[in-house]
């Protein structure tokens, strides 16, 4: 699967599960974080890096997608086994 379209799918998942996703510019040094998931005032926000590349973007989706039960959920095969995968 293309990754463009795997980020695409996550993100999809991610608006089941009512976690809000947003691309912020996040400044690229050492010390600068690719995005994560947190909890605002009850509200899950997965913030992605916008200059992060869509590898690292698929990877910060798929560690936070990793912390809610997906089992009841339906998700296309291919990205449920990179969910699994991951693991």
């Amino acid at each position: 699967m293309q990754e463009e379209i795997l980020l695409q799918h996550l993100e999809e998942l991610a608006g089941k599960l009512e976690i809000c996703v947003r691309n912020e510019n996040i400044s690229m040094d050492e010390s600068s974080s690719t995005g994560g998931l947190c909890r605002v005032e009850g509200q899950y926000i997965l913030i992605l890096n916008s200059k992060a590349d869509v590898q690292d973007k698929i990877q910060v989706m798929i560690k936070a997608l990793q912390n809610f039960d997906l089992d009841k959920i339906y998700i296309k095969p291919a990205v449920r086994r990179l969910l699994d995968d991951q693991q």
